[in-house]
């Protein structure tokens, strides 16, 4: 018996990789971040420095990690008091990725080399990364123009030029 691939096989097949990350949800278009409420301590602290990720992103022993290290936070002091670590953290873990390519800590804990990340953004150009309105691949708001709402769906994508 000879199996013959499909496009709209590989595309089925992606659609139920992607489905299985946590944090995501499918509208008609296909993936979105999952909509969680931000947790107003959440919000305040972290994103008064970037786009407050969202919790699906990572899982739980990769935001636990992150927050007990907030000392060397990817090279700043971003040192909370222990009662709102504790809090961010409970809600992060709560939501956190726990199935999927998302469940898996990427190398240092960092959401741009998670497998799914890669994965997802395997056709953006490297030169891209490099713009001076995208800086880097963390730099989620430079594309993803709704990403300060956790919405990441490609209908609201623009690259900058």
């Amino acid at each position: 018996m000879v199996v013959r691939i499909t496009s709209i096989a590989i595309r089925a097949g992606a659609v139920l990789v992607l489905a299985a990350l946590a944090g995501t949800a499918f509208g008609e278009d296909g993936p979105q971040a999952k909509a969680v409420t931000p947790l107003p301590a959440y919000r305040q602290e972290c994103a008064a420095c970037h786009i407050a990720y969202p919790p699906g992103m990572l899982p739980a022993d990769s935001w636990r990690h992150i927050l007990q290290n907030l000392d060397r936070h990817f090279g700043t002091n971003a040192s909370l008091d222990p009662a709102s670590v504790k809090q961010i953290e409970g809600w992060l873990t709560t939501h956190a990725a726990n199935a999927g390519r998302a469940a898996s800590a990427p190398p240092e804990d960092r959401i741009t080399r998670s497998r799914w990340f890669i994965a997802t953004h395997d056709e953006v150009p490297a030169s891209t990364w490099r713009l001076p309105a995208v800086k880097s691949a963390s730099n989620c708001a430079a594309c993803h123009t709704r990403a300060d709402q956790g919405n990441f769906d490609e209908r609201y994508i623009r690259i900058p030029r």
